[in-house]
C-alpha cells in the first residue's frame, strides 16, 4: 500500500517543552487516519509541520514518496495539502466566497473576477453537499458554517491531503453526523484525510486506523475495527479511564438559583430568543440543561451571568435579586461561570497563565495592596492550580495563554472558575475540547462540589454528558423550557423528541 505522507522521526521543541520527541505518522492513500493524544500532547503542532506553519527541528516528510521541504502554508498547498483549524482562520467582515477565495484571487482586466470563482465553488458546494449563501459574511453564519467555508476553502485550492484539526470540537450533534457523512463522501472522492480528535467514538465511526501520541511520543497505530475504546484510551491517557462515574443520588436542599420569567430580546436580529423562562436550581444537584444548538442556550446562560441583560424578569441567588447586577457583582454575591466561548469569554489571551488565573480574584488582599500586585502569592497559587488541575503548559505560569492548546486554555477556565469560593456554578460546555481524561476529571469534580451542597447549572450539547451527570434536565426549544426530566425515567430517543420540538410544551 502507497503512503501519501510519511512524516519520519520528527521532533519540534518549543520553550520548556518538546511538543513532538521522534514521532512517526504514516498515512495510507484513500483512508482517514485519526489522530489521537491528550489536550497538549503535540497532534497540532505536529500537524502544522506538515502545513508549514513550523519547521521541524529534525526528521524527515515525504509527499507521495518523494522527501520535501514544507516552509510555509503556500507549499502545502502546492504539494495539494489542505488543512481545517480548530480556531478557523477567517475573515468575520468578509463574505463567505470572498474567504474561499483569499490568497487565490482571480482578475479581469485590473478588477476581483467573482464570477469564475462562483461557479466553481457552487459545483463544490452541490458535489459534496456543502451548501452554503456564498455573499452572507462570517460573522453572520453559525461556526458549523463557518467550518464548511473551511471545507471549501481546501477543495477550491484542489486540496487531496485533508487534515481536520479537532473539526467537531465546536459543532452540534447534528453537524457533527453531518460533517462525519462529508468525510466519507470526500474519501469516495480519492481524497485522504488525517484526523485529529481526541473523540474515541467519532474515531469508531470514521477513521480506518489510529496512531496515538502521548506527551509528544509516538505510542502506536492500530486498526479502528479490530481495536476497543478503552484500549485506545488507555494508550491516550497511559491508565484505565472511566466512561460512566458512579455516584450516589442527590439530595436537593434549597432553591439557590432562581431564574422566574425570564425574556431576552436580540438586538442584532431584531428578535425575541427568550419566552418567560422559569426554572430553579437547589443546592446538591446538577441542572442540565439541553437541546439543539441555537434554541435560546447561549443567551439564557448570558443572561444569568451578566454577560447580557434580560428584557423582564428576575434572577435570584440565594435570595438576593442580581438580575441587573454587574459581572463582578454577581461573581462576589457566589456565580463563577465556565463560558461558551473561552476566547472571547473566558480569557485575555495576550496575558500569561499565572494573570489569567487570577482575572476574577486579582483585587482580593491575597493578591494585592494598596493598587500593588502580590506576585509571590501570584505565583504560589497559579502553581498549585496548574498541578491540581494538570494544566500543560510549556513555561509554566509564564507560559503566553495564546500559545497553550485549546484544552489546556480550557482547563485554565475550569481551575480558576472551580477554585474560588461559590454557591452557583454556571458550566456552558465545560467539556468542550477536552480528552476523555479531562472529561472524566472535570465531572468528577463537578459531582464532587454537588456532594459539597453547590448548585450546579451545565448546559450541553453533548447527550452522553447529559445523562453522564445530571440530576434533572431541563429542554429548551424555541426560547422555552419545554420539558423538566428525571434522567432515570427518560431516554435518548424520548430527549431527542423534546429537544426537536415534536413532543411537550411550556412548563410552568
Amino acid at each position: 500500500m502507497a503512503y501519501v505522507i510519511e512524516m519520519l522521526n520528527i521532533t519540534k521543541a518549543f520553550p520548556g517543552v518538546v511538543a513532538n520527541d521522534n514521532v512517526t505518522l504514516q498515512l495510507k492513500e484513500g483512508e482517514i487516519h485519526a489522530l489521537l493524544g491528550e489536550n497538549g500532547a503535540g497532534k497540532s503542532t505536529l500537524m502544522s509541520i506538515l502545513f508549514g506553519l513550523y519547521q521541524p527541528d529534525s526528521g524527515t516528510i515525504k509527499v507521495r514518496g518523494e522527501v520535501v521541504n514544507i516552509k510555509n502554508p503556500n507549499d502545502a498547498n502546492d504539494l495539494k495539502i489542505g488543512m481545517v483549524h480548530q480556531h478557523f482562520k477567517l475573515v468575520e467582515n468578509y463574505t463567505v466566497l470572498e474567504n474561499i477565495v483569499l490568497g487565490r484571487e482571480t482578475t479581469k482586466r485590473g478588477f476581483l473576477d467573482t464570477k469564475t470563482p462562483r461557479k466553481k465553488i457552487l459545483e463544490l458546494t452541490e458535489r459534496y453537499g456543502l451548501n452554503i449563501d456564498l455573499d452572507a459574511k462570517i460573522e453572520d453564519v453559525t461556526v458549523g458554517m463557518q467550518q464548511r467555508v473551511e471545507i471549501l476553502k481546501m477543495l477550491y485550492r484542489d486540496a487531496e491531503i485533508l487534515i481536520f484539526d479537532e473539526p467537531t470540537a465546536v459543532l452540534t450533534p447534528q453537524e457533527i453526523t453531518e460533517l462525519m457523512k462529508n468525510m466519507h463522501h470526500l474519501i469516495k472522492e480519492g481524497k485522504s484525510i488525517i484526523l485529529i480528535t481526541h473523540k474515541l467514538n467519532e474515531i469508531k465511526m470514521v477513521a480506518d486506523r489510529c496512531s496515538v501520541l502521548r506527551k509528544g511520543k509516538y505510542i502506536g497505530t492500530v486498526d479502528v475495527k479490530t481495536t476497543s475504546v478503552e484500549e485506545m484510551a488507555r494508550m491516550m491517557v497511559g491508565r484505565d479511564v472511566t466512561f460512566f462515574i458512579e455516584r450516589d443520588d442527590a439530595i436537593p436542599g434549597e432553591p439557590i438559583l432562581e431564574v422566574k420569567d425570564i425574556c431576552h430580546h436580540n438586538e442584532v436580529l431584531k428578535k425575541d430568543d427568550l419566552f418567560d423562562v422559569t426554572f430553579d436550581v437547589k443546592s446538591g444537584e446538577i441542572v442540565v440543561i439541553a437541546g439543539i444548538d441555537g434554541n435560546g442556550q447561549t443567551e439564557l446562560a448570558r443572561v444569568i451571568t451578566g454577560l447580557d441583560h434580560a428584557k423582564s424578569g428576575s434572577i435570584m441567588l440565594n435570595g438576593v435579586d442580581i438580575t441587573n447586577l454587574s459581572i463582578r457583582k454577581k461573581t462576589l454575591t457566589g456565580l463563577c461561570h465556565i463560558p461558551e466561548d473561552r476566547h472571547r469569554d473566558g480569557l485575555v489571551l495576550d496575558f500569561d497563565l499565572a494573570e489569567n488565573l487570577i482575572l476574577q480574584t486579582y483585587f482580593n488582599k491575597e493578591f494585592q495592596e494598596l493598587g500593588f500586585f502580590k506576585f509571590k502569592n501570584i505565583a504560589k497559587h497559579a502553581d498549585e492550580l496548574i498541578y491540581t488541575f494538570d494544566i500543560r503548559a510549556g513555561q509554566g505560569r509564564k507560559t503566553r495563554m495564546r500559545s497553550m492548546s485549546g484544552g489546556n486554555q480550557q482547563k485554565a477556565i475550569i481551575a480558576r472558575e472551580l477554585s474560588r469560593p461559590t454557591d452557583l456554578i454556571v458550566a456552558v460546555q465545560p467539556t468542550r475540547g477536552l480528552d476523555v481524561g479531562a472529561v472524566e476529571y472535570i465531572h468528577r469534580q463537578l459531582i464532587g462540589l454537588r456532594d459539597e451542597g453547590k448548585a450546579i447549572l451545565v448546559f450541553s450539547l453533548e447527550l452522553e454528558e447529559v445523562f453522564g451527570i445530571a440530576d434533572r434536565i431541563l429542554v429548551m426549544f424555541e426560547g422555552k423550557i419545554v420539558a423538566d426530566l428525571d434522567p432515570k425515567k427518560t431516554d435518548e430517543n424520548e430527549l431527542g423528541l423534546y429537544m426537536s420540538g415534536s413532543k411537550g410544551g411550556k412548563v410552568k
